[in-house]
């Protein structure tokens, strides 16, 4: 089983963006990825869609770019995430239908909560695989209700703690945790679908955004509950930069899978100046640098380090997971990730998510077999 990060796919002939990395993820029996933007050419009502964030609305991209999934193999997608809302119902309504279309699952959104919540199964030469998908991030009108479609949640709360307040401010402790409901929902679900797969994935859209290294309160939280109940991996997505990965209880957790495939068409880009200018602005205080786009990468308009993504994979032996390992990999000039050897830039994001890793005061530590990387913990 293969799995890959943030999907964008917003341009025209989007297979082209996979044509480095399809025969790779062809080949494994399950691919995994997180659509980040939904597909509809669908009038969306501005009323439903109203998105009380600094980031604008992304609009719903051509249906027709959905064929570089089957394409580059996927079966699997998660929608659970802070875009799913975007386009509205049409969105929703028309990415679910056109992806099962294409015969590939869809887990983590529906047209009520109950759709949202519920599980994909798929098996594989006599193993089955079981995936939930939840956002963590809001904003809450991307949750679905009983009418109202959405997309499945756990309620992350943020507490702000000054320790000694000062007249002039000073900089507050953060605690994040998630709400006891949502979180408890979570695990009813997990439960159920313990007994109905032999290898049981949840996918969090979570993490602090376009910050390395940082992890977030609630994201240790939420992730152990998940292996507590019963997941036998972790992965998580939402950050568009890697984050460092962790075992608990024997079970892997990648922390954040980065960007996979970027494809911004140049309108939505322009409506992301504004966005764009803030996030440089932040960028320039987490790394040192001010983020101005790159004008050899064409509609990639963030910091170099989130060009460095991997994928991780998971060998399974008689329904288990008996090995965990990622390839590295590095998003070129022409938005396409690059799958890399044990070479000067396999070794670059090696040392990278060695670096973050350790950082973030997680366990896992790396070492090469071959052309991937093995996760051991310390």
């Amino acid at each position: 089983m293969l799995a890959v990060g943030d999907l964008i796919l917003g341009k025209p002939e989007a297979e082209s963006y996979f044509a480095l990395a399809a025969p790779v993820l062809r080949a494994a029996d399950v691919v995994v990825g997180q659509l980040e933007v939904l597909f509809t050419k669908r009038v969306v009502n501005a009323y439903y869609v109203e998105i009380p964030t600094e980031i604008p609305a992304l609009p719903g991209f051509d249906p027709s770019n959905m064929s570089a999934l089957p394409f580059a193999g996927f079966n699997v997608l998660t929608l659970a995430g802070n875009h799913v809302w975007d386009a509205g119902v049409p969105g929703i309504e028309d990415s679910i239908a056109g992806l099962r279309n294409y015969g590939i699952a869809v887990v983590g959104a529906g047209m009520n909560i109950d759709e949202a919540r519920s599980p994909v199964v798929i098996e594989r030469n006599g193993t089955r695989f079981g995936f939930l998908d939840y956002n963590c991030v809001g904003p809450k009108v991307s949750w679905a209700t009983p009418d109202k479609p959405g997309c499945a949640y756990v309620n992350v709360i943020t507490h702000y703690e000054l320790d000694h307040p000062t007249p002039g401010g000073d900089y507050p402790l953060i605690y994040t945790f998630a709400e006891p409901r949502s979180l408890g929902a979570m695990v009813h679900d997990i439960h159920k679908l313990r007994p109905l797969c032999d290898v049981l994935v949840v996918a969090f859209h979570k993490g602090i955004g376009f910050t390395p290294i940082k992890i977030g309160m609630y994201e240790q939280q939420v992730s152990y509950a998940a292996i507590d109940a019963g997941a036998d991996l972790i992965l998580a997505h939402h950050a568009h930069i890697l984050k460092g990965i962790e075992q608990y209880k024997g079970k892997t957790i990648f922390h954040g899978l980065g960007n996979f495939v970027v494809a911004m068409p140049p309108a939505v880009l322009a409506e992301y100046t504004w966005a764009f200018q803030q996030w440089g602005k932040r960028m320039e205080e987490i790394f040192g640098g001010y983020n101005k786009p790159d004008p050899e990468y064409p509609g990639y308009p963030w910091h170099p380090e989130t060009a460095q993504t991997i994928i991780s994979k998971c060998t399974v032996d008689r329904g288990k997971i008996s090995g965990v390992s990622y390839l590295p990999c590095l998003i070129n000039k022409q938005g396409q990730p690059e799958i890399l050897k044990n070479d000067k830039r396999g070794r670059q994001v090696f040392n990278y998510m060695d670096k973050i890793t350790k950082a973030a005061g997680l366990n896992a530590r790396y070492e090469w077999e071959g052309d991937e990387i093995v996760i051991h913990s310390e």
